[in-house]
């Protein structure tokens, strides 16, 4: 950006790089709702806490107050000759810049704006070669296992280690036939476990078979730095909600050739650089070749800023202090439940494996939306209840059939006290109070030791207190 938009826009920012560096070494980084109260349904209010990171983060102080700032100078993007236009297009590029410097891209890598993850894999399977071979394991989310519904997809088996994972990968891509162009798409932190996989290795293995692999970063990214390079994976995707600036946006991030060479994402304006009528009557259409080519339409100019301005927050604050101090969130919790007997962690890896601040259980005697329920009803604590969106693997850790029943919520007829095919997972990050998880431990030992205070029932398929 030019010195002069530049300024305009960033002299508001109520937060610098100082403020946020200070804020993150003494305590959790300031968070939109921060001091939101809510009843309880015992009477009285309190400090609502919100536990439910995997599904969507609240958004960074410093994220809205750039939002804001930036927000009366908003004006569309490319082409337009007005100074709110130019000064967005030059903020809306940057952006651009401050991803691929987020994520260490290679020189050639293209960043290609999107609505979420789901979005950028979506995008991602439209533009892969026709006779690509995707190999997938049943662990992933649903937005990294059932988007590539025109390519031949070999789902992989639940690993029980990370090595396990490698090898089991290595075997499939080397008895693939044919022995044409193939992709593996991975997570980098299980939005189920929160464990962390062996993403560099299973690059290593993809590419000694001439395979290539997408990361879906969306659990990874708010919690740890990612490095293209470093972790050498072709393409990176991971959404804004996640990443403390839930505006909307997603970002595919990797190498350009297959992006160049496939039809646009979407048809229209942007994506197009000419289009002519031919003699014919038709009409012929020269796209462009850079990441615009996937982005047609009018782009949503506030989330990518959003996107950016949290990478920066992010970087500033420190990777090395906010992994620290959400190791001692993860070690609060875990040691919390370890004294439970009733209560069993899911795991794929084993208590030992290195993870992010995403935990799932079961209670035995609970059906897992009852204790959600009263969690958020008499303690004010949000966290989430159900499969996740990754119904495979949530069935495979209870140790059900894939063919048993079983959806998100309290389906029917499950009721208070019995047992269903779901689970519950508490979630925190770079915004969490101790007191939040603190308050969580003490009110699951409250809960399996004195039972709920309030009765409850099933509702359109969740379990609500019942106030009749």
């Amino acid at each position: 950006m030019s010195a002069r938009p530049n300024a305009a826009v960033t002299a508001p920012s109520a937060v610098t790089a100082a403020d946020s560096a200070d804020a993150c070494c003494t305590g959790p980084l300031a968070v939109l709702g921060r001091d939101v109260t809510v009843p309880l349904v015992t009477g009285g209010e309190v400090t609502y806490a919100a536990l439910d990171y995997a599904a969507s983060a609240p958004a960074l102080q410093r994220v809205w107050d750039d939002v804001a700032a930036y927000a009366p100078y908003y004006g569309s993007v490319h082409r337009g000759a007005g100074y709110l236009s130019q000064l967005s297009t030059d903020l809306f590029e940057q952006s651009r810049v401050t991803v691929a410097e987020f994520l260490d891209c290679r020189e050639d890598d293209q960043v290609v704006f999107t609505r979420s993850t789901t979005d950028s894999l979506n995008l991602l399977a439209q533009v892969v070669p026709a006779d690509c071979q995707v190999f997938v394991f049943e662990t992933e989310h649903h937005a990294s296992l059932l988007p590539w519904r025109d390519a031949q997809v070999t789902y992989l088996n639940a690993p029980r280690t990370p090595a396990q994972a490698v090898e089991t990968l290595e075997r499939a891509l080397a008895d693939r036939d044919p022995h044409g162009p193939a992709l593996v798409c991975v997570t980098g932190a299980s939005n189920v476990t929160g464990e962390l996989w062996p993403v560099r290795e299973l690059a290593a293995a993809a590419h000694a078979h001439g395979a290539r692999i997408v990361l879906d970063a969306a659990q990874l990214a708010p919690h740890h730095p990612v490095s293209v390079r470093e972790l050498d994976v072709d393409w990176v995707a991971f959404s804004g909600h996640k990443l403390y600036a839930p505006f909307g946006s997603g970002v595919l991030a990797g190498r350009a050739d297959w992006l160049r060479a496939a039809e646009p994402y979407l048809a229209g304006g942007g994506a197009s650089r000419t289009v002519a009528r031919r003699a014919d009557g038709g009409v012929d259409v020269e796209w462009h070749t850079t990441a615009a080519r996937h982005e047609a339409g009018s782009p949503n100019v506030i989330g990518v800023y959003s996107i950016a301005s949290a990478c920066k927050a992010l970087t500033e604050a420190g990777f090395d202090t906010l992994v620290a101090r959400e190791r001692h969130l993860i070690d609060t919790v875990r040691a919390g439940l370890a004294e439970v007997p009733e209560v069993r962690v899911l795991s794929l890896f084993g208590d030992d494996a290195p993870r992010v601040g995403v935990i799932s259980f079961v209670v035995d005697g609970w059906n897992s939306s009852h204790f959600a329920a009263a969690l958020s009803a008499e303690y004010g604590i949000g966290v989430r209840d159900g499969l996740f969106c990754a119904h495979p693997l949530v069935r495979t850790l209870l140790g059900s059939d894939a063919q048993d029943p079983g959806e998100c919520g309290a389906p029917e007829p499950a009721a208070p006290g019995e047992r269903s095919l779901n689970a519950i997972r508490v979630s925190f990050g770079a915004g969490t109070p101790d007191e939040h998880v603190e308050r969580f431990v003490g009110a699951v030992k409250e809960l399996v030791r004195d039972g709920a205070q309030w009765k409850y029932r099933t509702e359109d398929g969740r379990c609500v207190p019942d106030r009749g």
